[in-house]
């Protein structure tokens, strides 16, 4: 054997035991090696079973979070800049489809500051447009270019948001995307292969962990109305809010008054952490970043004896009472078990979401169907690949198994970078490898048929082999090129499954590239190698 065929030997080695290395793995036993097939042959919803969840995203609660945010910041720059006003406030958008009509009212603004103003919003705040309601009160409404990003943000945000939760509980086979094409569309399919109870997935994925700490001005009272009257006319103080405290193992159910602004919000957060407290009850730590930690300090230390509270989805879990100057951690109490406190810490460390979600869909797809699915995508291609094998012996002979040879390589390396890409096998992946056995074949067929045009043309076998290796080459590249380009646009446009069978589609075309042309011709020279006249070739 030549030093090029021993070369070309070894690669080809080489990929097949990377490609089982893949597959199986290093098992040390028969359960091993099913184990490790099993993990490393990942199976998407169809095939394996699971929950299949259509959530929609409240778009607006990210429109009247962006309002209210540049609405305490619009406050501090206004004093700064000596501009008196009697009161600003923000409208309440209630759907998704009147989310960017968000708006904020300026009222009270002396004649003379109006140009200070209008500088002051077009330098610092160009996400508004202001307007004149009257020679004192102003209107400031969201452009629909920022309105637009805002919607887009909110989404790709939540879907990072989920999808990290979701990884945190180890379903790393979970997807989650945009259902439709449409910016305006709001809605997102999350899929969860494996999951047949996707309760505690939903509690996880459906709890906003927005955290927000308030100063607490007063409560707590046993009812709403009882706050309000404990107050002039019933009217809460300006800048403030009555948030309820759910009734618990350790407090009773409660209303308290606080400031409308928080002191700390969710997104100050470092850490956070599930531990066990005093009396061994668990509880969730957290830590927050530097310029968080020095924010909070200085509140904490202007309010000592004052109740601070902690608030998770507009919901108070506990209302302690500062003791001293607190900076960089906290912790939040009430925790039911240790899952209850490592799911909170999970939800919190992978952030808030920035706007609430709504179930729309919830379905269960049983183990037994995708049984099924990959019971019969099994058969169907290897019936096929069965009859493509006896065509191939039946027409072209002893080049046949060179063929079947290349063939079986081709679906090892298809089915071994499914493996190290991590990638989800699904009912259209069957097809697209069913489809790759298809383009495989065809090439061989190039190839051959190439051969035999020379073979009766009177050239030599060796020269005919070459010639026909050569020129097929280019119509394979040809017709792969083309496929390739189909399969990114299906990959772009296409949905989930969509893009599986592209992606699936794509690595068996460039493994038949190989097989095809590399390993094929390393078999036909490997056969005919150290033979000093060749007058035949059974082809």
């Amino acid at each position: 054997m030549d030093k090029n065929l021993r070369t070309r030997a070894i690669i080809i080695g080489a990929t097949i035991l990377a490609c089982l290395y893949g597959i199986f793995g290093l098992p040390k036993s028969k359960d091993d090696l099913v184990e490790n097939l099993k993990k490393n042959i990942r199976l998407g919803l169809d095939l394996r079973g699971g929950s299949h969840l259509v959530l929609q995203v409240q778009v607006q609660d990210a429109f009247k979070a962006e309002a209210n945010t540049d609405v305490e910041r619009l406050k501090e720059d206004l004093s700064k800049a000596n501009i008196n006003y009697n009161s600003i406030d923000t409208n309440d958008p209630q759907t998704i489809a009147d989310a960017d009509k968000i708006e904020i009212f300026i009222k009270g603004v002396p004649v003379d500051k109006t140009g200070a103003l209008r500088t002051l919003i077009n330098d610092k705040y160009d996400t508004w447009l202001l307007s004149t309601t009257s020679s004192t009160d102003y209107r400031l409404a969201m452009k629909p270019t920022k309105a637009l990003d805002l919607r887009r943000d909110t989404l790709l945000r939540s879907m990072q948001t989920i999808e990290s939760r979701i990884n945190g509980l180890g379903l790393a086979e979970s997807s989650v995307q945009q259902r439709g094409r449409s910016d305006a569309d709001s809605e997102l399919l999350v899929q969860l292969p494996g999951v047949d109870d996707p309760a505690r997935i939903k509690q996880i994925i459906g709890t906003a962990a927005l955290l927000e700490l308030y100063e607490v001005k007063d409560g707590p009272f046993a009812t709403p109305e009882q706050a309000r009257l404990n107050y002039p006319g019933g009217v809460l103080p300006l800048n403030s809010k009555i948030v309820k405290a759910p009734s618990r193992a350790d407090q009773t159910e409660g209303y308290y008054v606080v400031a409308r602004t928080p002191v700390i919000t969710g997104r100050d957060l470092r850490n956070a952490r599930p531990q066990q407290g005093e009396f061994g009850k668990w509880e969730t730590t957290f830590t927050l970043n530097q310029e968080a930690a020095r924010r909070f300090g200085r509140f904490t230390e202007t309010h000592i004896g004052k109740r601070l509270a902690i608030v998770l989805d507009n919901q108070i879990r506990s209302a302690p009472v500062i003791q001293n100057k607190i900076e960089d951690s906290g912790r939040i109490t009430g925790a039911s078990s240790q899952q209850d406190a490592s799911d909170l810490a999970l939800v919190l460390r992978a952030g808030s979401l920035p706007a609430g979600v709504l179930y729309l869909e919830e379905r269960t797809v049983g183990p037994s169907l995708g049984a099924d699915s990959v019971h019969e995508g099994i058969v169907s291609g290897l019936v096929g690949l069965i009859a493509v094998i006896i065509a191939m012996l039946v027409y072209y002979r002893r080049a046949g198994i060179n063929a079947t040879l290349a063939l079986i390589l081709n679906a090892v390396i298809l089915i071994a970078a499914l493996s190290y890409f991590e990638a989800v096998l699904t009912l259209p992946g069957i097809a697209g490898v069913i489809l790759t056995i298809g383009m495989a074949v065809d090439s061989n067929v190039l190839i051959f048929e190439r051969i035999r045009e020379e073979l009766r043309n009177g050239k030599g076998v060796l020269a005919s082999i070459d010639t026909g290796f050569s020129k097929a080459f280019l119509t394979i590249i040809d017709t792969h090129v083309t496929t390739v380009v189909s399969c990114a646009f299906l990959f772009i446009f296409g949905s989930g499954p969509v893009k599986g069978f592209a992606v699936t589609l794509v690595i068996g075309l460039i493994a038949n590239l190989f097989t095809a042309v590399f390993v094929s011709r390393f078999i036909f020279d490997w056969e005919l190698a150290g033979k000093k006249q060749v007058a035949s070739l059974s082809i």
